[in-house]
């Protein structure tokens, strides 16, 4: 079954994406939901219009993305929370914790569009995260988490 999704959707799409789904779960979670309308002719020529006239649109706010990437290379992130022994830290950084950091610093991010490599973090030392400010502007970031002096 070929479905129009209208929201983006983790792990299957984006919005305005034509996607293969099976029968079950475009019937009975997607299109009950909102998230997505059956793929027919019809809808598939209104779709296509549609992203004609986005088009212009979608250029700029991928230039707007792209310049919230440029950002990231001239910033380093010290994020610092406090530590016991052997680097293990009281509780946890999160992605919420890093979109924090980076609006100190001048990007907005939606947590969200926000993956730390191995989840949340629990020990001090470097790590990685990926960002996404649009669907074609995805961006890698490097951080340092520190204990509290």
């Amino acid at each position: 079954m070929d479905v129009i999704l209208k929201k983006d959707v983790d792990n299957l799409g984006f919005k305005d994406d034509v996607v293969a789904v099976k029968n079950g779960y475009g019937r009975n979670y997607l299109i009950p939901h909102g998230y997505a309308e059956l793929a027919t002719p019809s809808a598939r020529k209104v779709l296509s219009e549609t992203l004609k006239q986005r088009a212009y649109k979608e250029q700029k706010h991928i230039d707007e993305a792209k310049k919230q990437a440029e950002k990231l290379n001239n910033i380093e992130i010290k994020m610092t929370a406090k530590a016991g022994a052997g680097d293990k830290l009281f509780g946890s950084i999160t992605n919420g914790d890093l979109a924090d950091a980076l609006a100190k610093e001048g990007v907005e991010i939606e947590k969200k569009y926000i993956s730390i490599a191995g989840g949340n973090i629990k020990r001090l030392g470097q790590y990685d995260a990926t960002l996404r400010f649009h669907r074609e502007v995805v961006s890698n970031l490097s951080f340092d988490v520190v204990g509290e002096a």
